[in-house]
Formats: structure tokens, C-alpha cells, sequence
């Protein structure tokens, strides 16, 4: 017996095939991995441990704000200085200048009664000391606390919330930055981060591998305030994105499309 093969057939039984195989290949590469998503992918089970990085105390710049808080055994003379530091601390940028000292353009704090004593290059332990130290001769026994107000970091890229971020705590490190923004998007790549700095009026680029767990003993590990975290996307996955198509839509139209074309050739 034998069988006759109609070339139409067979072009349209490849055709389909084809049609599948392009839908499927479309599906495979809207896909994430979990692997290209993960932190520190290189640990194992065995335990690891990396020396904490230097994170030498912040000196402060021109411009930088601070809330500075007088306290004495003499409370009314204290007072004097209580117009502005003894008021409650607002993280919101507008409430901060208004209750905050700055720096000027030449490193110089300005106070009532002690005059202009020049802070840049200085910590804040070094300006509470300077402070209480010049105000002696003024107050019975003065304490003095200084706090830095614009600790703010700027989250970019592909995280869930971008944004600008007040920071309370004086460590914050890169994850917790990136926890602040929700964490990155499935099409953010861990594995290219970029930290912008600015450093003695100079402006700093690292790129970060938050894959490698070597990423623990980085000098960007703890950020400094006024960084800016830049989190890269996998371009090439969010390109294929394929999480707001429909798929069995998708893959209905393609099996319409056939049947029409089937029918369409009188096979």
C-alpha cells in the first residue's frame, strides 16, 4: 500500500510547528531565573566571615545641617539658645531647614553668643566638644549634642519604590538602602549596582557586585549620607517582558490563526 503525502500537508504541519515553537521560545525568555535575582549567590553552607569595613566618622561639609541641642544647670540661661534646638526634629526637608544650623559656603557655624566657629573637615563630636568648650563661660555646665539632619539617600533604577530617603541611623549599608526602596524588581540586576558620591568636591563612581559575597568587606558597603544607589535592569529579559500580554490569549489567537489558514488552503 502506499501513501500518498500532500506537499500542502506538510508545509502546514511545519508551519504550525514552527508558530509553537516561536510562542514558546517567547514564554522561556519573559522568564526571570531566580539565580540572576539572588544576593551573594557565591556562599555555600559553610560559614563565612569578612572583617567589617573601615567606616571612619562623617566630617562635615559646607551646606551640611545640623540640629544642635544646649543643655545646662542654668536653664534659663539656656534658653537663650533654645529658639531652634530645643523643638522637636522633623525628617521632612523643609521642617529640617527650619530647625537646623548650617554650614556656609566656607565651613563656618553661625550661634547666637558664641559667634562663627569653623566646622568643615571637623566630626560632630569634634563640634560638640568645640561647642561646650566655648560656652563655659556662659553656661554652668554645659552639654551640648550635635546631629547631622540631611542623612538622606537616593534610591534609583529598578526598585520597586524609587526615591529619596531620609536615613536616622548613622550605619546604613547597601541592602538596608535597598530595603528602604522595596527591594529590587524582578528585571533589577544585582550583579550591577552603581553608588555615586560626591567626596571632597569630588564626584566618585563604584560598581558593586551584590551577587559576590565579597560585597561585605566593600568600602561602599556602608553608604554615606547623600549617596545615590543606581540598580541596572537585565535588559534583555525586560525586553521579552511578557507579564502583561495575556498568554492564553496569546496562544489562542496563534491556534485561530492556524485553523482559519487550514481552512483557508481547502485543507
Amino acid at each position: 500500500m502506499i501513501t500518498n503525502f500532500h506537499p500542502l500537508s506538510l508545509k502546514i504541519d511545519s508551519n504550525r510547528h514552527f508558530l509553537v515553537l516561536v510562542f514558546f521560545l517567547l514564554v522561556l525568555n519573559s522568564c526571570v531565573t531566580e539565580r540572576k535575582t539572588e544576593y551573594i549567590q557565591d556562599s555555600d553552607k559553610d560559614n563565612h566571615a569578612f572583617n567589617d569595613t573601615e567606616f571612619p566618622d562623617y566630617r562635615l561639609k559646607p551646606n551640611d545641617q545640623l540640629y544642635i541641642n544646649i543643655n545646662s544647670l542654668d536653664e534659663a540661661a539656656a534658653n537663650i539658645f533654645s529658639n531652634a534646638t530645643q523643638q522637636p526634629l522633623s525628617l521632612d526637608p523643609y521642617g529640617t531647614s527650619l530647625l537646623s544650623h548650617s554650614v556656609n559656603k566656607d565651613g563656618y557655624l553661625l550661634l547666637p553668643m558664641i559667634g562663627n566657629i569653623f566646622v568643615k573637615g571637623k566630626t560632630l563630636q569634634e563640634v560638640s566638644l568645640i561647642l561646650q568648650d566655648s560656652l563655659n563661660h556662659v553656661l554652668n555646665q554645659p552639654t551640648v549634642t550635635v546631629k547631622l539632619v540631611n542623612r538622606y539617600v537616593s534610591v534609583l533604577g529598578e526598585v520597586r519604590t524609587p526615591g529619596h530617603y531620609p536615613v536616622s541611623q548613622e550605619k546604613l549599608t547597601i541592602f538596608d538602602a535597598l530595603g528602604l526602596a522595596g527591594d529590587i524588581t524582578d528585571y533589577g540586576n544585582p550583579e550591577k549596582i552603581t553608588i555615586i558620591r560626591n567626596d571632597n568636591g569630588q564626584n566618585i563612581l563604584a560598581n558593586l557586585n551584590l551577587a559576590k559575597s565579597d560585597i561585605l568587606a566593600s568600602e561602599f558597603y556602608y553608604l554615606k549620607p547623600n549617596d545615590i544607589v543606581y540598580v541596572k535592569t537585565l535588559r534583555r529579559n525586560k525586553f521579552w517582558e511578557l507579564r502583561q500580554v495575556p498568554l492564553t490569549l496569546l496562544f489562542s489567537a496563534i491556534t485561530t490563526g492556524l485553523l482559519i489558514y487550514e481552512i483557508a488552503t481547502g485543507n
